[in-house]
């Protein structure tokens, strides 16, 4: 349903404030729904659309609980789309309703603008409406538990992907035009001055190296893969309908991925914006207590978690105070002096162009790691916990910045999951598929991972293996889509579990 007349006039003076400071989201267009349509949406990813799916109800039956009993209540949703789709909750106040327009405004603005966002499918309402026709042609082929469980394997992976290279690129390949014989270009000159300018013992490395190079591009891949999902896709011996869906929840993921790599700075931004827009333009005194309220409510910190809304909006905040005032650049670096820096203020006014410039280029990994300061972290009251083991209880750990800092990017980094590398896809040339995981001084969780490698394994139609590290030790793990085995990686590999 459409917004009735009085909200679509506020919806369009908030559009006008948007664009006044500067905003320039896509067109968006806002839906009225009920408190049972919003759940539904947020259900499916926050489209209308999507392919049936089991875990698309269990989260459903979740939200809807969790609405009931109070635990939780959507204001707001808006999808990454040209034109952009939002949707508001009947019975929510015209206050609400106005900051949530407001909000919506600045995710907007973010989505089209962010060039993280840059590579993600404009008009995805369109295509996950394709993919859910696509999925139920082949449930009515196929039959909906085999379709359901290949979807499952699917999605059991769809973590495995690189969000920073989405598209498939080529792989390099032999050139076998190229002469087999391995003899780098020689320097031409006088034949006295040849051990000068062709020295034997530089000629011989050179055409070790040169061989080395034309046998990892004989090995697939070439070098290590980070794309799991994009690799079985090219390599995996599926069928036609199997590739498809396969793409089918790839192209989603990669689609979701920038949300999860820009989540701080994404709700960070629209809260600034909403924060700014209501209390300098759009909003009635008579509705200044309210509006505290439910800012503050959405801004609250928890005392183990951070939440995104409000380190993105107190970093963001900073940013134009200390590039309005001058604090930043060599002088500010290096002066030592403590009284000046509290003072310091050289009235160069460019911290909005500087916040439009960071809404730009940055994802919350480049965005923490080059803006967040120790100054910011003590006036925050930011820590580090721990779970101290002998004691049973969750303690504060430390206050140090570069231990916060590290703990913050840690948690960021690839969304806090290890990285896995496909490395060889004829391991000991058997047609096995050989994973890594790329060593960050955390353990897999085993139990999870026999899962995914049995799953990786159906897909591959061989067995699967990955090679990581427990408690310092080199091990390797391996699945043949029935039996989970886990030994050394060292050439005296022994057994150490066998399950079913």
């Amino acid at each position: 349903m459409g917004l009735p007349l009085h909200l679509w006039k506020i919806k369009e003076e908030i559009q006008g404030y948007a664009r006044e400071y500067g905003l320039t989201p896509f067109e968006t267009i806002f839906e009225m729904v009920d408190y049972k349509t919003i759940n539904e949406i947020a259900s499916l990813g926050g489209f209308p659309v999507r392919y049936p799916h089991w875990r698309f109800g269990m989260e459903y039956e979740r939200m809807s609980k969790s609405d009931t009993y109070g635990l939780h209540k959507i204001y707001e949703m808006v999808i990454n789309n040209d034109p952009c789709y939002a949707y508001l909750q009947e019975g929510n106040t015209t206050l609400d309703q106005k900051l949530v327009i407001a909000h919506v405004y600045g995710h907007s603005d973010f989505f089209k603008n962010n060039m993280w966002f840059a590579h993600t499918d404009r008009k995805m309402m369109d295509e996950m409406a394709n993919h859910a026709a696509r999925v139920r042609t082949y449930i009515d082929r196929y039959g909906l538990q085999t379709v359901e469980r290949f979807l499952d394997r699917c999605l059991s992976i769809d973590n495995l992907v690189d969000p920073y290279h989405p598209e498939l690129f080529s792989r390099p390949v032999a050139d076998p035009t190229k002469d087999s014989d391995p003899e780098p270009r020689r320097i031409q000159g006088p034949s006295y001055m040849e051990k000068y300018l062709n020295p034997e013992d530089y000629m011989e490395e050179q055409r070790q190296k040169i061989t080395r190079e034309r046998q990892a591009l004989q090995k697939i891949p070439a070098r290590p893969e980070r794309d799991v999902m994009g690799f079985l896709l090219e390599h995996a011996p599926l069928q036609a309908w199997e590739r498809n869906l396969l793409s089918l929840v790839r192209e989603e993921a990669l689609y979701f991925s920038p949300q999860g790599m820009t989540k701080i700075m994404n709700e960070g931004w629209a809260s600034y914006w909403h924060s700014k827009i209501m209390t300098r333009k759009a909003m009635d005194f008579s509705e200044f207590v309210d509006f505290a309220d439910r800012h503050s409510g959405t801004m609250v910190m928890s005392g183990r978690n951070l939440n995104p809304y409000k380190l993105g909006i107190e970093l963001l905040r900073d940013i134009e105070d200390r590039w309005n005032r001058g604090r930043f650049g060599k002088d500010w670096d290096e002066c030592d002096d403590l009284r000046e820096k509290n003072v310091w203020d050289r009235e160069v006014g460019l911290g909005m162009e500087k916040l439009f410039e960071i809404r730009k280029v940055y994802n919350d990994v480049s965005f923490i790691d080059e803006f967040l300061t120790a100054e910011f972290c003590i006036r925050h009251k930011l820590f580090t916990w721990a779970w101290k083991e002998r004691r049973g209880e969750i303690v504060l750990d430390s206050r140090d910045f570069a231990q916060i800092k590290e703990q913050l990017l840690v948690q960021l980094t690839n969304f806090g999951q290890p990285v896995i590398e496909v490395v060889d896809a004829n391991f000991n040339n058997r047609g096995e598929l050989m994973l890594r995981h790329r060593d960050d001084e955390r353990d897999l969780d085993q139990a999870y991972a026999q899962d995914v490698l049995r799953n990786v394994a159906a897909l591959w139609k061989r067995p699967v293996g990955i090679l990581t590290q427990r408690e310092g030790k080199e091990e390797v793990w391996l699945h043949d889509g029935e039996t989970f085995k886990a030994g050394a990686a060292s050439g005296k590999s022994h057994k150490t579990e066998a399950t079913k």
